[in-house]
């Protein structure tokens, strides 16, 4: 289907499918597999970041198993505090891992934890927040980051759709023990299918290594770690010893050729994704739509549309008038809307939907339109037009 205004446009271009045609082009047929350009990646990726170590995966969603699983070996069960506006992996990972999920309401400035709820859900047993960064907003404050403090509580970053969102002047993915990024076709920049684990934890790095590839130690890059367990079970062979129970899921050379081709341009792209939802904020209808987010260190995915006042006959007109007009949207924001409702969390956790209105109001009223940084300011004006006059 041709739509005027898509949810994105010209994310993977001719000169990054080019740098794929050159790889794949030299006198010898290259490795394919995780190799030496994943690792080039990684590295990469670690420096324009701000950390220590990273991990290429498969996907976004690999990248919140992993670390779960890793997070296990860590804790050794507990509570993980989770929001209900997020992708569905990052809940289900902490569920599949054996933690108890806790669910916290958001507000709607930054689209993060209602921060006088969060307090309220602080327990001993409470080993981790796992804060999502939604569409570009940075989801962290002073605040957060005490509580985590204080209470001796994990950060977890999940920052999947918010590459080079700041806080502080820092980018978001370097606060918590471990962060998560997705490079999915629709995202700030895009290895097709892609995900990168990043982290300062020596520990959880030679964890996520070694889950990567079927938990075999060989992934691990620690001589020492390699010695004393080849010392310790020599009568296997040495290339095959499968330390924990884990997965397959790693990347391809391909898909890291594309990655190091798309990085060289994320801090452009992230700049015009940013003026152009500060754009399309400032031309919005306050009265009608909410306008008061955050915007310090925000990198936007994709234009934030949440209409004040919950009225189904007005979220038709919306809806109707953005189809005919070909503006691609989604309802709910972020995986949907409110992941209480969905029937993993519904049909086996008790939930006080009426503790939650925030995720309630966004769930029915809210949606997300696509900002991509070929788009030109006479359709955001346009888009503008329309939702103005509703």
């Amino acid at each position: 289907m041709f739509y005027y205004l898509p949810l994105m446009s010209d994310n993977i271009e001719k000169d990054d499918i080019a740098s794929v045609i050159n790889f794949l082009s030299q006198p010898s047929v290259p490795k394919l597999t995780n190799g030496r350009m994943v690792e080039d990646f990684e590295k990469a990726w670690s420096e324009w970041l701000g950390v220590k170590y990273s991990i290429f995966v498969n996907s976004g969603s690999s990248a919140n198993e992993l670390t779960m699983l890793a997070l296990k070996y860590l804790t050794h069960g507990g509570k993980i505090i989770v929001p209900p506006l997020t992708w569905v992996s990052d809940i289900a990972s902490v569920i599949q891992n054996g933690f108890i999920p806790v669910f916290c309401d958001i507000n709607l400035k930054n689209l993060s934890f209602d921060i006088e709820k969060l307090k309220a859900l602080i327990t001993p047993d409470v080993k981790a927040i796992f804060v999502t960064h939604i569409l570009g907003q940075n989801a962290l404050t002073n605040e957060l980051l005490e509580i985590c403090k204080k209470n001796s509580i994990l950060l977890i970053e999940d920052v999947c759709e918010s590459h080079g969102a700041t806080f502080k002047g820092k980018k978001c993915g370097t606060f918590g023990i471990i962060s998560n990024f997705s490079f999915y076709f629709a995202h700030h920049m895009s290895t097709i299918e892609g995900g990168m684990i990043s982290t300062d934890n020596p520990f959880l790095y030679q964890l996520c290594r070694m889950f990567r590839s079927h938990g075999m130690l060989r992934e691990s890059n620690d001589p020492e770690l390699i010695y004393e367990v080849r010392a310790k079970y020599p009568n296997l062979n040495q290339d095959f010893i499968f330390l924990y129970p884990a997965h397959n899921h790693r990347s391809t050379e391909i898909n890291a050729v594309l990655g190091l081709s798309q990085l060289k341009k994320l801090d452009s792209v992230i700049a015009t994704r940013r003026a152009n939802f500060e754009y399309f904020l400032s031309k919005l209808n306050k009265e009608k739509y909410f306008t008061e987010f955050d915007l310090e260190g925000q990198s936007n995915y994709a234009f934030i549309l949440v209409l004040k006042n919950p009225k189904y006959t007005t979220r038709n007109k919306i809806e109707y008038e953005l189809a005919i007009n070909g503006i691609e949207f989604r309802r709910g924001l972020s995986g949907g809307g409110n992941q209480l409702l969905q029937p993993y969390i519904k049909e086996n956790f008790l939930v006080n939907h009426n503790q939650f209105p925030v995720i309630n109001h966004i769930h029915d009223f809210s949606w997300y339109i696509g900002n991509y940084p070929s788009l030109e300011k006479d359709k955001i004006d346009k888009l503008v037009e329309i939702l103005n006059n509703i």
